[in-house]
């Protein structure tokens, strides 16, 4: 299985203290990796290297033979990273279909003048773009809501939007940041099937940030864990549950394993 993402000896540090220390892990093709670790552990950190937000120290990432360390956000997006937000960060005014051609943006070639008058090339490129999203409004079972303004729309409809948004750059690579943060249990697990559908049926690597032991546990093909910026332990989810350091980085020396029930 070839690699898509290679993050390789990742250090990034801030006045000295260090948000990433050493971490270094590969994301397969149509693998879900998710990363997890107490608060100010350095997942947030580690998809903001990924982005272009942040610029290591030390280390590479590389996307497939694209070396993308310390590139811009928009270089790292056209070479095909999409991500979604911990916070919902949408347009509220626009409908649920202008916020997902938003996402169609990078693959626009034509220009201005083409754009006022909507003929040739333009015409042909947005309606395909048209025709992508209405193919994601359908994915995701957006079509109740599409030409509702999202600001008016259930939270747990609004992050589905979001990740729609994403989906319509069409990306090499998904990073899902806190997907469920914030849903009810019934928005959870329907949040939890539209990622297992993203994997299985649009065949989209992921990498998973998320708080919800549980949903990481069950939808994860491989997890890594951090402490304070070191990565603890990475593997299959039965083997990282079963860890006694990892217990430890969120238990302590005795409790129950991640993911199960006091």
């Amino acid at each position: 299985m070839s690699d898509v993402l290679q993050f390789r000896d990742v250090r990034l540090s801030f006045a000295g203290v260090k948000a990433i220390d050493g971490v270094d892990f590969a994301v397969g093709a149509d693998e879900l990796f998710a990363i997890i670790g107490p608060n100010g552990a350095g997942k947030t950190s580690i998809f903001n290297v990924i982005s272009g937000v942040y610029r290591p120290q030390q280390g590479r990432v590389l996307l497939g033979d694209a070396d993308i360390t310390g590139a811009r956000p928009d270089r790292v997006a056209r070479l095909g990273v999409a991500r979604t937000f911990q916070n919902v960060e949408l347009f509220r005014q626009l409908t649920v279909v202008e916020n997902l051609m938003l996402g169609r943006h990078h693959h626009i070639r034509y220009g201005t003048l083409a754009a006022i008058a909507w003929a040739g090339r333009a015409r042909r490129e947005e309606l395909a773009s048209r025709a992508r999203v209405e193919e994601i409004v359908d994915f995701l079972e957006l079509a109740q809501w599409r030409r509702l303004p999202v600001g008016l729309l259930p939270y747990g409809v609004q992050k589905r939007v979001e990740l729609g948004r994403a989906l319509a750059m069409e990306p090499k690579l998904l990073l899902l940041d806190e997907p469920v943060a914030g849903m009810n249990l019934e928005e959870t697990e329907d949040m939890a099937r539209y990622i297992l559908d993203i994997r299985d049926e649009l065949s989209i690597p992921m990498i998973l940030v998320e708080h919800d032991m549980g949903l990481v546990m069950d939808l994860a093909d491989r997890v890594l864990v951090l402490d304070f910026g070191v990565p603890v332990a990475c593997g299959a989810p039965k083997d990282v549950q079963a860890n006694p350091d990892v217990i430890r980085a969120y238990l302590g020396e005795s409790g129950p394993k991640v993911g199960e029930t006091p």
